[in-house]
């Protein structure tokens, strides 16, 4: 009988990782714990799978390495013994502390804002954000450029090995920069045509979605557009903004889903997408979806109405959706006497009710739940709104 036929595993392997965060004076373990989770997911979403987490109370990072020498030792230690193929720090390294690090763990190290980039990269498709991620890339490249040339230090003053590092650096340098502004010049040329599309769109209002990432918004979307947004268990699987034409009953408008925003968002990230975001910036009404069964949630409101901010658009009518009500676990919390009592769905309706002057609702998008309530309540802030802006159209009669 010949020989069995040797069978190949094709699929690509699996890169493991480890996390490290340093935690400074004034962040409690619990929202380090937050972050790291958050960095855990970002990392399962790149195709990682983490391994192992490393932490350490410092009153600020250590400037050459970010972690003291003996965490160093310990990470370095569980690197071989595990076969650990990527660091993550949670924070952005220096140009410097990056390559120290390198040189110490001797595998590829990657921080919060290229873990990030990396998954921009990924799930970027059209001319716009493509051009958009390769703009942060090279941005955040840029100032490392020299880690990419360490290979030569060990051969410096060899024949033939006078000075290369330095030159080809300042050749990648300048062709970088020439880069940067090519990607601008074509970034300006998309943002006038999106302008000019945003002229045509008639006399409609605008609405936009923006919240958090992975809460939910491309399934609102789906629900009232009746569309086929793509819709994924990963933080940001919309990069590209979608509009959509909605009518409820008589009363046509337009919904854009936007990219889902996140804490420590690298700035020159936010700086690039500013185009994408513009869709937020020129809306009428913001739907600003929260998902509710999330712990932090209210940190995530936070974390949005920050962005919301920096795009000067939080004076906009603002309608808070509440998603998720299906997956809500009733948070535990003290009373006046100490004991301990669980805050129920309606007990924290009451109270956000009470504190806020914005319209809020809560719904269940996957379960369809108190969707035609929530279809009335965008009925009656986009048609107030159509009627105050365009009195001669009729469609509302």
């Amino acid at each position: 009988m010949g020989k069995e036929p040797k069978i190949y595993d094709t699929a690509p392997k699996q890169e493991t990782a480890i996390l490290v965060s340093v935690i400074p004076q004034g962040v409690s373990e619990e929202t380090a714990k937050e972050y790291l989770g958050e960095l855990d997911f970002l990392v399962q979403t790149a195709g990682g799978v983490v391994k192992g987490v490393f932490t350490q109370k410092l009153a600020k990072p250590d400037r050459a390495t970010f972690v003291g020498s003996g965490k160093l030792d310990e990470i370095k230690s569980f690197i071989k013994a595990e076969e650990i193929d990527i660091v993550v720090f949670d924070d952005e390294l220096s140009p410097s502390q990056l390559r120290n690090i390198e040189k110490e763990f001797e595998v590829k190290v990657l921080d919060r804002s290229n873990l990030i980039l990396d998954i921009f990269a990924n799930h970027a498709k059209t001319a716009q954000a493509k051009t958009q991620v390769e703009l942060a890339q090279l941005q955040y490249l840029l100032p490392r450029l020299t880690r990419m040339w360490t290979h030569l230090e060990r051969q410096r003053g060899g024949i033939g090995m006078r000075g290369p590092g330095e030159s080809q650096i300042e050749s990648d340098r300048r062709m970088i920069l020439n880069k940067i502004s090519l990607f601008k010049e074509r970034l300006q040329h998309i943002d006038k045509q999106n302008e000019t599309q945003r002229k045509n769109r008639g006399e409609l209002i605008r609405v936009a979605l923006v919240g958090y990432t992975n809460v939910g918004k491309s399934t609102i979307m789906n629900l009232l557009s009746k569309s086929d947004v793509l819709i994924e268990n990963k933080l940001f699987a919309t990069l590209d903004t979608t509009v959509r034409k909605v009518v409820i009953e008589n009363l046509p408008f337009l919904l854009s889903d936007t990219v889902g925003f996140i804490r420590k968002l690298p700035h020159h990230l936010v700086e690039c997408f500013k185009s994408t975001l513009d869709e937020v910036r020129e809306a009428d009404i913001l739907m600003h979806v929260v998902d509710i069964s999330h712990h932090s949630f209210e940190d995530h409101i936070h974390a949005v109405n920050d962005t919301l901010k920096d795009l000067d658009a939080l004076d906009k009518p603002i309608l808070t959706v509440f998603n998720k009500i299906d997956a809500y676990k009733p948070a535990v919390e003290q009373d006046e006497e100490g004991e301990e009592v669980k805050v129920t769905l309606e007990d924290f309706k009451n109270s956000w009710m009470g504190r806020h002057a914005a319209p809020a609702i809560f719904v269940s998008a996957t379960d369809k739940v108190n969707v035609e309530e929530f279809r009335e309540k965008l009925y009656e802030m986009v048609s107030e709104l159509h009627t105050a802006r365009y009195p001669h159209n009729n469609l509302l009669y």
